[in-house]
Order: C-alpha cells, then sequence, then structure tokens
C-alpha cells in the first residue's frame, strides 16, 4: 500500500467518525432502542468482515491480528447492543 491509498484511508475514518458522532449526539432518547438493533446488523456486517480477514488467504499477519481484534469488539458490541434492548423491552411489559 503506498502513501496516497494510506492518507484517503485515514481520511475516510475521520470523516466516518466526525459523521458518527454528529449523527449520535442529535438522536433523540426515545429512538436509540431500534437503532441499537440497527447497530447490532451493522455490527453483525463487521463480524463476517473480521472472519473473512482472519482467514488464510495470503494476508499479512497484521491484518490477521487486526481482523481478530475486530471479531472480538464486535462480538462484544453485538451481545452488548442485545442486553441492553433486551433490559429496556423488559421496563415495558406488565408484571
Amino acid at each position: 500500500m503506498n502513501a496516497d491509498s494510506l492518507l484517503i484511508l485515514i481520511y475516510i475514518l475521520v470523516l466516518a467518525s466526525y459523521l458518527g458522532f454528529e449523527l449520535i449526539t442529535k438522536v433523540p432518547p426515545t429512538l436509540h432502542t431500534p437503532l441499537m438493533s440497527g447497530s447490532n446488523a451493522i455490527s453483525g456486517i463487521t463480524i463476517v468482515g473480521a472472519l473473512i480477514a482472519c482467514n488464510e488467504m495470503g494476508y499479512s499477519t497484521l491484518s490477521k491480528w487486526l481482523g481478530m481484534l475486530a471479531l472480538i469488539l464486535a462480538t462484544i458490541n453485538v451481545v452488548g447492543g442485545y442486553m441492553v434492548t433486551d433490559r429496556m423491552l423488559k421496563m415495558f411489559k406488565k408484571k
């Protein structure tokens, strides 16, 4: 990978981080549960990409380790998201 493509990838990362932060801060609290379900779906896609990066198809050792880290973090995000969503939905059930 040359310096130009690395610079473009860093630019995309910074832009996506800024855009994500701005979008999340503008969400009202009543929409957090539906959005949590959407973020779980996105993390599921991240898990699939991380599994592909971890396989033995000629990728470098660094990409395999980064894929494993992404797999672990995305799995934690999915499990935590479902736990939070389940807890919030239990608050609306009659006892």
